[in-house]
């Protein structure tokens, strides 16, 4: 494997160059080489740009019939990268170039154009001043007003340089800065004043919308005060507790309470102005019947006015109560004063 590496290879003794057989391959044929674009073209067919630099897998062949100074020109064959069309291009060992000969056109050439052009002229004026020498005067005389004429121009330009170099440039940078630093300070100041009246308006409001609301509360915390009514030992108490004249007008004189039992809490009484009044009629005690004695009966008066005005009470007494289910009921005191008043008949 080491002989692959080596420079100089062995050849035989009896090795003869002449006896190894020439193959006989056309002058024309092409090679598949990888090279880079020599320049910036632009597609015909498409106008795609290719720039200088791109790769190209292209095909290399030898230009027949084409020397310069015994050098061989060679041509390459590529194809666009969008459409696929082929461009050819060659070397110039002449200007040390590429020159593109068909398929796209070859961008940036104008400082190239410019430098033939110059070198054109240049190559005429020399044949003319080589056969008229009044040529050569004229263009002596040319050259010689081209000349006057730049030397003005450069001292003009000295003029302006010297008139310029007077201006202090500098100053007045100095001083254009010093009026942007004192503007934005300003501005700063400006700022910084109005964010400083808008914190104290906000403050001001602030404080006068906490004084409303704390006048609010103190308004509403009397109102409540007020309106407060005493409260109960239980949520139910309500429900089961009656005043009677002389309970209230003990708790109004700072005496005790009547007792409540816990039965009535939880059932609740049967008063009159309690929630249970409604539904059943408290029973009156019945009014104990003393027999009069006979000196009693013969003073009390036995007239027909006193026996009317009896049957009037007891048939008051008989009046329906309506219970909270709709349905009427006689009443336990009118029964019972029925039957009183039977008995005393």
């Amino acid at each position: 494997m080491s002989e692959r590496k080596v420079l100089n290879k062995y050849y035989p003794p009896d090795f003869d160059p002449s006896k190894i057989p020439k193959l006989k391959l056309p002058k024309d044929r092409q090679y598949v080489v990888r090279l880079m674009a020599p320049f910036n073209m632009r597609c015909k067919t498409c106008g795609e740009y290719i720039y200088k630099g791109k790769k190209f897998n292209a095909r290399k062949e030898t230009v027949q019939n084409e020397l310069y100074m015994g050098l061989p020109i060679f041509r390459f064959y590529i194809k666009c990268t969008r459409c696929l069309a082929e461009i050819t291009f060659k070397t110039d060992p002449e200007n040390t170039d590429y020159a593109m000969e068909h398929g796209a056109t070859r961008n940036f050439q104008a400082e190239k154009l410019i430098e033939e052009e110059e070198k054109r002229v240049q190559l005429e004026r020399e044949e003319e001043e080589l056969n008229n020498p009044m040529k050569v005067l004229e263009n002596r005389t040319k050259d010689s007003k081209m000349e006057m004429e730049v030397l003005e121009n450069l001292q003009e330009l000295k003029e302006l340089n010297q008139r310029q170099a007077l201006v202090d440039f500098e100053g007045m940078i100095d001083r254009y800065r010093e009026m942007e630093k004192r503007e934005k300070e300003r501005e700063k100041d400006e700022d910084e004043r109005e964010t400083k009246e808008m914190l104290d308006r906000a403050l001001v409001k602030r404080l006068r919308d906490s004084d409303s609301d704390s006048e609010k509360e103190e308004e509403s915390s009397s109102s409540s005060a007020q309106s407060r009514k005493p409260s109960t030992d239980k949520p139910t108490d309500i429900l089961t507790t009656v005043k009677t004249p002389e309970a209230q007008g003990t708790s109004a004189g700072g005496g005790k309470r009547a007792k409540v039992e816990s039965w009535e809490r939880s059932v609740g009484t049967l008063g009159s102005k309690g929630a249970l009044g409604s539904l059943v009629v408290r029973k009156k005690p019945a009014a104990t019947f003393i027999k009069p004695s006979p000196v009693a009966a013969a003073a009390a008066p036995t007239s027909q006015t006193e026996s009317n005005a009896s049957m009037a009470e007891s048939k008051n007494a008989l009046r329906p109560v309506t219970t909270q289910n709709g349905s009427s009921s006689l009443s336990l005191l009118g029964a019972y004063s029925d039957s009183d008043s039977n008995d005393s008949e």
